[in-house]
């Protein structure tokens, strides 16, 4: 998804749930922190948002709903929009202050607020999926992400099961090289 994508899931999604913010967790939330977006961010076709008040999740059954995988947006313009809700990503304590405001005159007065890049890469780590680990890989390689940063994020995640902290622990400990 290319940033004029990008802004277009943000209008859409503040239209659908008929908000001012909305938040971004996945990969496309990496379009706050760079205008250098690695090329399998550009690839992914979806953007998962979620509603700042959603305790039922029914906005982010909304957003599926209406501009999910399979819909009419979905047909029409090749990507769409995931909801989903805060508790999808696992994250470190303090993310909520670390969130990057993206608005552009292209999202019509609605506003992201995208996670810190160092947060999204600890939260797509710990999913541990084929497509996020090559996410996190192309983050270190491309420089946008510190790794000794990535190892204090993950110092501060809670309630982490030992085996998935010692995993992603040890995948930064094997990119620390391409520092």
């Amino acid at each position: 998804m290319d940033r004029a994508e990008f802004e277009h899931t943000i209008r859409t999604a503040g239209t659908v749930l008929n908000e001012t913010e909305v938040l971004v967790i996945g990969s496309q939330a990496i379009h706050a922190s760079t205008l250098n977006i690695p090329e399998i961010a550009e690839r992914s076709m979806e953007g998962d948002f979620a509603a700042f008040d959603d305790p039922l999740e029914r906005k982010a059954d909304l957003l599926d709903g209406t501009v999910g995988e399979a819909s009419m947006f979905h047909d029409m313009f090749g990507y769409y929009i995931q909801g989903v809700t805060r508790s999808t990503a696992v994250l470190p304590q303090g993310w909520k202050d670390r969130l990057i405001r993206y608005e552009t005159p292209n999202t019509n007065g609605v506003v992201a607020w995208c996670l810190e890049v160092h947060d999204l890469w600890i939260s797509k780590a710990i999913a541990w999926r084929s497509k996020d680990l090559a996410f996190c890989v192309a983050l270190v390689e491309e420089d946008l992400v510190d790794t000794v940063t990535l190892a204090r994020r993950l110092d501060k995640v809670r309630n982490l099961e030992p085996q998935q902290r010692s995993r992603v622990s040890e995948l930064i400990s094997s990119l620390s090289g391409s520092d």
